[in-house]
C-alpha cells in the first residue's frame, strides 16, 4: 500500500518579499534600540565613573578637612593643656608659699604665748593691763587672723587644683580621642580603591551609637576650651590673691609686731623710772627712820632728864610741909615750887607725848619701807619678766627684715619725744 505526503503551504511571491521587509525592518530596530541601549549605557558607565571618582576627591577633601579642623582643635586645647599645667605647677608653688608662711606664723605665735604668760606671772598691782597687754592681746588677733586668712586662701588654693587637674583629664582625654579621629581619618584618606584592606561591610549606612552632631562636636570643644580657661583665670587670680594675702599677713604682723616690741620697751623704761623712783623714796625714807631713832633716842634723855628735877621740887615741897605751927604759911616758895612740880610734869607729859608721835611716826616709816620693799621686789620681778619677755621677741627680727620699711614706720620710734626723764620726788 502507498503512502500518501501532506503537502506544504504554499506562500505567495508577495508574502515572500513582505517576510524578507518584517525581517529586515525589525532587524533595523532591534540594532537602533541597542545601540540606543548601548549608548546610554556607555553615558551611564561614564557618568558613574565620573561621580564614582568626584565623589572620592570630594570625600577625600572632607576628609582632608576634618583632619585640618580636628589637628586645629587639637593643637588649641594642647596649647590650652600645657597653659593649664604649667599653672598646676606655679598655683601648686604659690600654695606651697603660703603653706610656709602659714608655718612662718608658728613662731610668733609661740613668742606671744610665751610673752603673755610671763607678763601673767607679775604680782600685786604690777599685775596691770597696760599698753603693752593690749599690744600683745592685739597682736595675739592679728597673728590668728592672718593665719586664717592664709589658711583659707590654702583652701581655695587646693580646690582650683583640684579644678585645674580635672581640666587637664579632660583636655587629655580629648586630645587622645582626637589624635585617635585623626589617625582613623589620615587611614580612611590614604585608602584606595586597590588597597587590600577593603571590604564590604554589613549595614555601612548605620549611624554608630553616641553619634553627635559637627555642632555639638564643636560646642564640646569650646566647652572643654572654655572651662579650662575659666580654671586659668581662677588660678591665675587665686596666685593674685596669695601673693597679696601673704604680704598683707607679713605686712600687718610686721607692724605689730613693732607695736608691741614698742609698747614692751617703753613699759620697761616706766618700770625702771617707777624703780628709780622707789629707790630714791627708801633711800629718804632709811634716812628720815635713822633722824628718827635719833630724835626718838634724845626725847628718852630728856625724858629722864626730867626725873630728878622732878624729884627734887617734890623733895622741897615735901619737906617744907614739915616746918612748925604758923610757919606753914603760903608764901612765894610755895607757890614757886607748886608751879615748878606741875611745869616739870607738864614737860614730862609733853615730851612722851611727843615720843609717842615719833615712835608711831617711826613705825609708820617702817611699815611703809616694807611696802615700798616689797613694791620694789614685785616692779624687779615685773622688770625681769618684760626684760626676758623682749629677749624672747628677738628672734622675730631676722623674720621682720624683709618686710617694707614703708609698712613699719613704728621701727624707727625712740623714747625721746615721751617726756620720761627721771623724776625726783612723787606724790602718793
Amino acid at each position: 500500500m502507498a503512502t500518501q505526503l501532506k503537502s506544504a503551504p504554499r506562500f505567495s511571491t508577495t508574502d515572500w518579499f513582505i517576510n524578507n521587509y518584517n525581517v529586515s525592518l525589525g532587524a533595523e530596530k532591534e540594532r537602533a534600540n541597542a545601540s540606543e541601549v548601548k549608548q546610554e549605557a556607555r553615558y551611564l558607565r561614564n557618568e558613574t565613573n565620573n561621580r564614582t571618582k568626584w565623589d572620592q576627591m570630594d570625600n577625600n577633601t572632607r576628609l582632608a578637612d576634618r583632619v585640618d579642623d580636628v589637628r586645629r582643635w587639637r593643637d588649641i586645647l594642647d596649647i590650652t593643656l600645657s597653659n593649664v599645667e604649667k599653672e598646676i605647677v606655679d598655683l601648686t608653688t604659690s600654695k606651697d608659699e603660703l603653706e610656709r608662711a602659714l608655718e612662718d606664723k608658728n613662731t610668733p605665735t609661740e613668742v606671744n604665748v610665751e610673752n603673755l604668760v610671763l607678763r601673767d606671772a607679775r604680782r600685786g598691782i604690777d599685775l596691770v593691763l597696760d599698753e603693752a597687754d593690749d599690744e600683745l592681746n592685739k597682736e595675739k588677733r592679728v597673728i590668728e587672723e592672718s593665719k586664717q586668712l592664709l589658711q583659707r586662701q590654702v583652701d581655695a588654693s587646693f580646690e582650683i587644683i583640684c579644678a585645674l587637674q580635672e581640666a587637664r583629664q579632660k583636655l587629655l582625654a580629648d586630645i587622645q580621642d582626637k589624635n585617635v579621629a585623626i589617625d582613623v581619618d589620615i587611614e580612611q584618606y590614604n585608602l584606595t580603591e586597590d588597597s587590600s584592606m577593603i571590604s564590604f561591610k554589613p549595614d555601612p549606612l548605620r549611624v554608630p551609637k553616641g553619634s553627635v552632631t559637627l555642632k555639638e562636636w564643636e560646642d564640646h570643644c569650646r566647652e572643654s576650651r572654655h572651662r579650662a580657661e575659666v580654671a586659668l583665670a581662677n588660678a591665675k587670680m587665686q596666685r593674685e590673691a596669695n601673693v597679696h594675702a601673704i604680704q598683707q599677713t607679713d605686712n600687718d604682723l610686721a607692724a605689730q609686731l613693732e607695736a608691741t616690741h614698742f609698747m614692751l620697751r617703753k613699759r620697761i623704761h616706766e618700770m625702771e623710772q617707777a624703780l628709780d623712783e622707789l629707790n630714791w623714796q627708801k633711800q629718804q625714807t632709811e634716812e628720815e627712820m635713822k633722824e628718827l631713832e635719833e630724835d626718838l633716842k634724845k626725847q628718852e634723855a630728856a625724858i629722864r632728864a626730867t626725873i630728878n628735877p622732878a624729884k627734887l621740887a617734890q623733895t622741897r615741897m615735901e619737906n617744907r610741909t614739915f616746918r612748925p605751927n604758923m610757919e606753914k604759911c603760903l608764901d612765894s616758895p610755895f607757890y614757886g615750887l607748886s608751879d615748878e612740880v606741875r611745869q616739870i610734869d607738864s614737860t614730862k607729859k609733853a615730851l612722851q607725848e611727843k615720843f609717842y608721835q615719833t615712835q608711831h611716826a617711826w613705825n609708820a616709816l617702817e611699815e611703809r619701807l616694807h611696802n615700798i620693799n616689797k613694791e620694789i621686789q614685785s616692779k624687779t620681778q615685773a622688770l625681769k619678766l618684760d626684760k626676758q619677755c623682749l629677749n624672747s621677741r628677738a628672734k622675730l627680727k631676722t623674720k621682720n627684715a624683709k618686710i617694707n620699711e614703708g609698712t613699719c614706720h613704728l621701727k624707727n620710734m625712740d623714747l625721746t619725744g615721751l617726756n620720761l626723764g627721771k623724776p625726783r620726788v612723787m606724790s602718793y
